[in-house]
């Protein structure tokens, strides 16, 4: 028997079933995302190596998937460069575009490349798959989707106040509970500077970043490999475990930080933040979530500037499941230096888990055809064709069985796709002009005349 074909690692398809729940969570984003006033873009799956290249470190170029030159690729190249052991160097010769990474820096190109055409500020989101070589294992793909919104040409924190809003709207309408974390990047400086370590601030926040995956110990381990002294190490303690409430961090961290003038301002920011988040906490209803203070957020990319973001599930164990911050100059490194930005990303990957964990999706997101009309034969199709139409100009998914088969048949269609409701048109039902309507999930029938049928399904 020939054997199956497959997949390459890292990747997946998805039935049906899995694509309904997932069009859930993308229309549930996008849906709030155009209520904030936000504009979706598209950008290509592949972009030139140069847009790529030396924007996400070097372990981030590593994971570049990159797509070979069409036609003759090793044209102009020496017998000392075939015979090249560096991949880099060859991929180089080979290789003029990539898959995407991300869609922040491909956004950046945007903006840059369209900037006559922009009113700023721009407030854009875009959902589309991302590609990283990366080693596939749990929860981690070669290939997978982002959500993310940013404003960019605006310096007000008002943006990140509705960002926070937003977040808080999406996960009220998928039902699941969540914990808002914030933090600043000039906090974490001003923190690096008070201790000394001013030039060792990347690895002060690579460090403290995993706190909750490895622990205390394991982080001060980290940050003592990195070079950081022990009595530095030692001064970080207080502000690594500090807890109370956002307000009595936020008085902590200005006596703390007195003597540090970025540390001040990302006092100041962040306290703007809560203050504009915690009014609207008051009202039950404009804030669902809650919002917490935590000094030991840093998020991974250096690209931050300012506030930072990322939210956790409070009812299913897993990593983030959304993620952002603000950015100063992203678009500095296509020649549009000052351009500030903030945005999100949601996880929409992890999202999928939590929801099937928690069993939070609604039926009808998931059911699409709500009636099956059982094919007996021409004459009862006939019949049932005009109440088909019907029935969809009524805005109600349905179907009829296309070949006549028996009624056991058709029955188990209907169950295979969880299809609610069954319309069933026999010769008496025929000669009466009348329709039997079996209810899939309590097995009633009710036998009602044919322009009836909207009322036994709505």
């Amino acid at each position: 028997m020939a054997q199956k074909p497959g997949i390459p690692k890292g990747t997946r398809d998805f039935s049906p079933v899995e694509m309904a729940k997932r069009n859930y969570i993308f229309n549930t984003i996008k849906d709030v995302y155009a209520l904030y006033g936000f504009q979706q873009i598209e950008t290509p799956a592949m972009e030139n190596l140069s847009t790529l290249m030396g924007k996400y470190g070097e372990e981030g170029d590593k994971l570049l998937f990159k797509i070979l030159n069409s036609g003759d690729f090793m044209h102009g190249m020496t017998a000392d460069e075939v015979a090249s052991t560096s991949t880099l160097k060859l991929a180089a010769k080979f290789c003029e575009k990539g898959l995407r990474y991300d869609l922040t820096v491909p956004f950046a190109r945007y903006v840059v490349q369209h900037r006559e055409e922009l009113a700023l500020p721009f407030k854009r989101y875009q959902i589309q798959p991302v590609w990283r070589a990366d080693r596939p294992q749990k929860g981690r793909y070669r290939e997978f989707y982002q959500c993310d919104a940013d404003v960019v040409g605006s310096e007000s924190l008002l943006n990140e106040v509705e960002l926070m809003q937003i977040v808080d709207t999406v996960f009220t309408r998928f039902g699941v509970r969540v914990c808002i974390k914030i933090n600043n990047r000039k906090i974490l400086t001003g923190i690096a500077e008070m201790i000394g370590q001013a030039d060792k601030i990347v690895d002060i926040t690579v460090a403290i970043d995993k706190l909750d995956k490895i622990g205390l110990d394991a982080v001060n381990a980290e940050l003592a490999e990195s070079g950081i002294p022990a009595e530095a190490i030692e001064k970080l303690q207080p502000i690594i475990k500090l807890s109370g409430t956002n307000a009595e961090k936020l008085q902590t961290m200005k006596e703390v930080l007195k003597d540090s003038e970025i540390g001040v301002k990302g006092v100041e920011e962040t306290e703007f933040i809560l203050s504009k988040l915690g009014a609207l906490s008051a009202d039950a209803q404009m804030l669902n979530n809650a919002i917490e203070l935590d000094l030991t957020l840093a998020r991974g990319l250096n690209y931050y500037t300012g506030a930072i973001f990322e939210v956790k599930a409070l009812d299913v164990q897993i990593g983030s499941i959304t993620g952002g911050g603000r950015y100063d100059n992203l678009t500095g490194i296509f020649g549009l230096p000052g351009l500030s930005g903030v945005g999100i990303s949601f996880g929409a990957d992890r999202i999928f888990d939590v929801l099937n964990q928690l069993d939070l999706y609604p039926k009808g997101a998931v059911n699409a055809t709500q009636l099956l009309f059982v094919n007996f034969g021409e004459k009862e199709a006939d019949y049932c064709l005009p109440l088909l139409a019907k029935v969809r100009a009524a805005g109600i998914a349905a179907e009829i069985y296309p070949d006549t088969v028996k009624m056991k048949k058709q029955m188990s269609y209907a169950n295979a796709k969880q299809i609610p409701y069954v319309a069933i048109v026999g010769e008496s039902e025929l000669a009466e002009g009348k329709v039997n309507v079996k209810n899939m999930t309590t097995g009633e029938q009710m036998l009602v005349e044919a322009e009836r049928i909207l009322e036994c399904i709505q």
